[in-house]
């Protein structure tokens, strides 16, 4: 589960003012009971009316603090970093899948993998590298094995 950085409590206006207030001193209670997130910054609870136009200057005062906090002590450029690492390998990954499963032998090749592993003639990891094997094949790609000695990859 993820965090907030920060709740804001809609429709604190008329009747709903005692209770936004009530809910935003339990939320704030509640929050108490988690570890402080790895950026450092503590979740605020504010209220706020859009009827009224109650609360929004807060709302953004809010905002701007957690993102100055967060450039200060290096916490967003570290995300930003993570992201980028996350979405270039997904990426990777997309295109790979797209490639191989769009290809229309190895499509034809897969579902007779698929019969053949329900009815125990071929084991699933067999299966799974003679669709791969094709596919390299086909694509001639070369395969690259990777040898780790002594903390030193080398490819072959």
């Amino acid at each position: 589960m993820e965090m907030a950085d920060g709740i804001v409590i809609n429709k604190a206006d008329g009747d709903n003012i005692d209770k936004a207030k009530m809910a935003q001193r339990q939320l704030k209670n509640a929050l108490h009971l988690y570890p402080v997130p790895e950026s450092g910054w503590i979740p605020e609870v504010l209220t706020y009316s859009g009827f009224y136009d109650i609360g929004i200057d807060e709302v953004w005062d809010m905002v701007h603090r957690y993102v100055d906090f967060v450039k200060l002590n290096g916490y967003f450029d570290r995300k930003r970093k993570e992201q980028a690492k996350f979405w270039m390998f997904e990426s990777i990954n997309e295109q790979l899948r797209n490639g191989f499963y769009r290809d229309p032998e190895i499509a034809k090749l897969l579902s007779d993998l698929e019969k053949e592993v329900l009815c125990d003639r071929k084991s699933s990891f067999v299966a799974a590298k003679e669709a791969l094997d094709r596919y390299y094949q086909r694509k001639k790609i070369k395969k690259i094995s990777l040898i780790m000695y002594n903390g030193t990859t080398f490819f072959t």
